[in-house]
């Protein structure tokens, strides 16, 4: 049984579209509970949340501090954790429900699974960063936030959770967990394309390797902020 954790902020345009693909677990009794964790939005986030009757609660932005917030008002034994402008595909629940009856049952080590990068774009560009995702996952499966994360509430806490981060905090968790303890499921998470557009998808991608490069360096996490976010304003 899945509590999933939305980390949401001016999430009016998506939150519903990732909201609605969990009503199908949640028919059959895998999603038992879904807590939308807010980052200070100012549109229609919170009333969206409201009418698909999942928990919302306030708190400042940062998708750290959202989803160690949520994770600690979690009540059953495996937790999801999505942004609000990610999609799980249709069917999701089986690739989800076959890698928890395998740890739960002992038939594999403790672990934690991201699913199948998408993004809800066409043309070139996309498909083209859809398969640079996937060779590095097979490379080196250290997923990114846009993947989602599904983990066991135990191995969640023996780790140590979301780090109050301002950037990164997908990265650091997956450090923590390491290679042998991440696995990747066949479904996909679509991940919106509004800020590959914006910001173009080469440059981007280029900012995010580099900042995730300085971050195994072990450069402040600050200044990658700050690198970071001035990447995304220029």
């Amino acid at each position: 049984m899945i509590t999933v954790i939305v980390a949401a902020h001016n999430s009016e345009h998506t939150l519903g579209a990732a909201l609605t693909a969990l009503v199908p677990a949640a028919i059959d009794g895998i999603v038992r509970q879904v807590i939308v964790v807010d980052g200070g939005s100012t549109d229609q986030t919170a009333k969206i949340a409201d009418l698909a009757g999942a928990d919302f609660i306030s708190n400042a932005p940062g998708r750290g501090r959202q989803f160690a917030q949520g994770a600690a008002r979690a009540r059953f034994p495996w937790l999801l954790f999505l942004s609000a402008d990610t999609v799980l595909a249709e069917c999701w629940e089986r690739s989800a429900t076959a890698f928890m009856r395998s740890v739960d049952l002992g038939e594999r080590s403790p672990a934690a699974a991201a699913f199948a990068f998408r993004i809800d774009d066409t043309g070139f560009k996309p498909r083209l960063l859809e398969r640079l995702f996937q060779m590095r996952c097979k490379l080196s499966p250290m997923p990114y936030g846009d993947q989602g994360l599904l983990i066991s509430r135990q191995l969640f806490d023996a780790v140590g959770g979301y780090q109050d981060l301002p950037v990164l905090e997908d990265v650091d968790l997956a450090r923590r967990l390491g290679r042998r303890r991440l696995a990747m499921l066949d479904a996909q998470a679509i991940a919106s394309s509004e800020l590959y557009r914006r910001d173009g998808y080469l440059l981007r991608s280029l900012r995010n390797q580099i900042c995730h490069a300085l971050f195994g360096l072990g450069l402040p996490i600050n200044v990658i902020a700050r690198l970071y976010r001035a990447g995304a304003a220029s």
